[in-house]
Parts: C-alpha cells; structure tokens; sequence
C-alpha cells in the first residue's frame, strides 16, 4: 500500500476512512480520552519521548490505564512510514487512548483492561504563517478543571471559540480562564515577547501544559507570569504548539508586530 495517510487500529492497517470504532467506545460517545499529536520530520518523531511523558502522566491524572510505551509504538510508526509516500518525509502522528467500551449506558468507567489504542499518519508541514486573533467572549478554559491540564478527546470549546473568531473576521480566538487571566489559543500555547524576554502563562490560569512550552521553559528561554488582554507596546505574541509557530498580527483588531523568524525559535527547541 503507497499513500499519504494511514490508520492502525485492534492490529489493522488501513485508510481513516475505512477503519472502524465501536460505537459504544467512549472516546467517541464522551469523550473520555486522551491524544497526542506528534511531528514527523525526515520520517522521524520529533520530541516523541516528551509527548509520551505527558500522555502518561495525564493518563495518570485522569484515572486512566497506562497508554503503550515508546518500545510497544515504534515498530508500529516505523511500520506505518514505511507504507507511506510523503515527498517531503514530513507528516503529522496522532496517538489515541481511549477509556475502552461500555456495555451499557452511563458515566461509570468499565473494568480496566478494554482501553483502547489507535494511531492515524498523515502527511503534513509545520506552519509559521501570522494569524488574526480574537479574544473570546463566550468560552473560558477552567482553571481549576484537571481536564484543562490535558490533552483530551473533548475540543468542542476550541471549536466554539475558533467559530466565534472567525464570524466576527478573525483566524483564531485567544482564550481567559475562570481567573481573568489571558490562557492560550485553541490549540496552541501563547508566547509573549516582552521587554527583552519570553513570557508565557502558568498551568495555575488553566493553560496547557504543551511540549514546546515546556521546551522553552526547561532550556530557560521563558518564563511563566500571569498576562492581562491587553498587549503592550512593542510586544511580539506567538502561537506555538508541535505542528507550528504563528505570529499573532492582530488581537481584537489591535494590529502587532510579526516576531521576525518564528520558525527560527521553533526550530531551536526540537
């Protein structure tokens, strides 16, 4: 099989359009599950280890099995890139691990040991395009929520806030938390070039914990402070997650200044 994207699932290879999911699985009835989703560079995982450290510590967090380990998943991706024709050799991984199925109707977790796993491998590039933001209005991330400290199945409030952006003619929406405090976008951690320095809200404003923010924090480029709404003059704001590093152009109609080489910083931290 040659072609650009690919799925494993219960030990089949196959198209995401062909594959199955039961449908009493409650990754897809409630969401209850956690995702990761991983660069591929020249046919390589990028920081595979560190998404791997936090799929597990947020399994832990929820009360979820232990999702497969880095030995249990490399055959596999290896298996799938080999089936794959990216020109470029770059793609985009998806990692899923789902609480398993219930027989019956309910919140009550099943019995451990139904988990399930699946994998989706698409081609892909990462992106340094400037985007228009938003503040939203209407959706909040909770602060206290230890759902909002993981990477979940359940995105529809990014979704909101992404909709509500683009009506009122905007990319993308920035998000508050239930504190007041400027938290993230939707689906990417926010970087503040202040004053000489990187800045970037704490996990305590409901902020996700995203691997290149933890990159940026570890090799001491960042560090965390609350952020008000508001930009100050001659701020830079980023966007960054593993799939890309975007230069906030505009909050709220508010035009920035672009940071002059994002992809340069993004780079850095792989």
């Amino acid at each position: 099989m040659t072609a650009t994207t690919l799925a494993w699932i219960d030990g089949t290879w196959g198209s995401p359009e062909t594959l199955q999911l039961p449908l009493q699985e409650r990754g897809l009835l409630l969401a209850d599950g956690l995702f990761e989703t991983v660069l591929i560079l020249d046919r390589r995982p990028q920081l595979l280890e560190q998404h791997l450290r936090r799929w597990r510590s947020s399994a832990q967090l929820l009360g979820l099995a232990e999702p497969p380990d880095q030995g249990t998943l490399m055959p596999l991706i290896e298996a799938g890139l080999q089936q794959l024709e990216w020109p470029s050799g770059n793609g985009i991984l998806r990692l899923n691990w789902s609480s398993g199925s219930n027989a019956a109707r309910g919140l009550d977790r099943p019995s451990p040991g139904g988990e399930r796993f699946w994998l989706q491998l698409n081609a892909g590039e990462p992106r340094f395009s400037g985007v228009t933001t938003t503040i939203s209005r209407h959706e909040r991330r909770n602060a206290s929520s230890r759902l909002s400290r993981c990477k979940t199945f359940a995105y529809g409030q990014s979704i909101q806030a992404r909709l509500e952006a683009q009506q009122a003619g905007a990319e993308d929406a920035l998000l508050l938390s239930t504190t007041g405090e400027l938290c993230c976008g939707t689906a990417a951690n926010l970087l503040v070039h202040r004053r000489g320095q990187w800045l970037t809200p704490p996990l305590s404003s409901g902020a996700l914990p995203g691997v290149m923010r933890a990159q940026l924090l570890e090799r001491g480029l960042a560090r965390e402070t609350s952020l008000s709404r508001d930009p100050e003059p001659g701020d830079h704001w980023l966007l960054i997650n593993s799939l890309s590093c975007r230069p906030v152009l505009a909050v709220e109609a508010k035009a920035l200044l672009p940071w002059p080489d994002p992809q340069a910083l993004w780079r850095s931290l792989l």
